[in-house]
């Protein structure tokens, strides 16, 4: 085929988000759209670069025949049920971040993937971000050596208002260390290259959303944490989180260091540091700014989502397998159900408990 079809399920933020940047992205079209929110669908309608089929249920998107891909962008809680459908089906699909709220949802997914033809592609998207990707790029080179400690620092602004606020329980969302922070754990695993073995965490809801009220219920998601991950190769990883900290230079910074040096990548500075022991001391490492020509459409993620579109469609025009895998999915959601059982019962957890 010349083009690529999709069929998005679920047009809110994200599903806009995905619907702006296959308009941009060449050889993909959006052809139909389902939502069970009107004011959604008519958002999604609107978005598309041409005229769509437009459904208020995911089923008859399925059963329509007018899409070739699916991009799944609906709350967290519906993946379970609406993956349940989409799997009997062969059609490849991109899977919103997280794969599911729990552990035991993603294996099934996994289990019901196993044998179909179409690819699943799990839309953790953040290591394709211009600065990230040069990062890991470099590490690979093995100019720092390897990766033996990883910081993440995402301090960034509160949740955003979604449709009926469903983002405001942890019961919906799988808790923030899951729905927000399953992009960092991947990325942590993708930086290590080894299996996370361990997770201990400390982390509260502290200043976010406390006068809020839902049917006579106070919102329970956390807004700041940090997270401790040990990995079987000896190495560690870090994540510090605040929801809270919108009045910051930088959103995420992210540096990785081995016995040979530091890199270290901002965002939205879009910037990459490389320190090498001996040739640089404090204070003396160079700012390189990262700017992808290539990226036609930057959105809210800084062109990742755009990078991620045209694997997407590569891998799915010449038969190649998902970069993003379901395994992927499923251990980001594990490390962030892990971090939440840490905090909840204020001990380290062991991978194994869930895995």
């Amino acid at each position: 085929m010349d083009e690529l079809r999709y069929g998005v399920i679920g047009t809110g933020m994200m599903g806009i988000e995905h619907i702006e940047n296959i308009n941009a992205v060449v050889g993909g079209r959006v052809t139909a759209i389902a939502d069970t929110h009107p004011e959604s669908r008519d958002a999604g309608a609107a978005a598309a670069a041409n005229a769509v089929d437009v459904f208020a249920d995911h089923r008859a998107l399925l059963e329509s025949d007018s899409c070739d891909a699916l991009v799944v962008a609906t709350p967290n809680m519906t993946h379970i049920d609406i993956l349940r459908d989409v799997m009997a089906t062969d059609l490849p699909v991109l899977v919103e971040k997280p794969l599911c709220t729990t552990v035991d949802e993603c294996r099934e997914v996994i289990e019901l993937a196993d044998g179909r033809a179409g690819l699943v592609w799990v839309g953790l998207e953040y290591r394709y971000m211009p600065p990230v990707a040069r990062l890991i790029d470099e590490l690979r080179t093995g100019v720092i050596g390897a990766a033996r400690m990883v910081a993440i620092r995402e301090h960034r602004f509160p949740f955003l208002v979604k449709v009926g606020d469903w983002n405001r329980f942890r019961e919906n969302t799988g808790g923030t260390l899951v729905e927000k922070c399953c992009h960092f754990f991947d990325l942590m695993n993708v930086l290590i290259g080894a299996t996370p073995v361990s997770v201990f965490a400390s982390g509260a809801q502290d200043v976010n959303h406390l006068d809020e009220v839902y049917d006579g219920r106070r919102p329970d998601i956390l807004d700041n944490a940090f997270v401790i991950v040990d990995y079987d190769n000896g190495s560690r990883a870090l994540l510090d989180l605040c929801m809270f900290a919108d009045a910051t230079q930088n959103q995420e910074e992210i540096s990785v260091v081995g016995e040979r040096g530091k890199l270290e990548a901002l965002l939205p500075e879009s910037i990459v540091r490389v320190g090498i022991r001996g040739e640089h001391w404090i204070g003396d490492v160079a700012d390189q700014p990262v700017v992808d020509e290539t990226i036609g459409f930057h959105g809210h993620h800084h062109g990742s989502s755009y990078v991620e579109h045209t694997k997407f469609i590569d891998a799915v025009m010449n038969g190649k397998g998902a970069e993003v895998t379901l395994h992927d999915g499923l251990v980001s959601v594990a490390m962030g159900q892990a971090a939440h059982r840490s905090i909840d019962e204020a001990r380290p957890v062991q991978l194994a408990e869930l895995l």
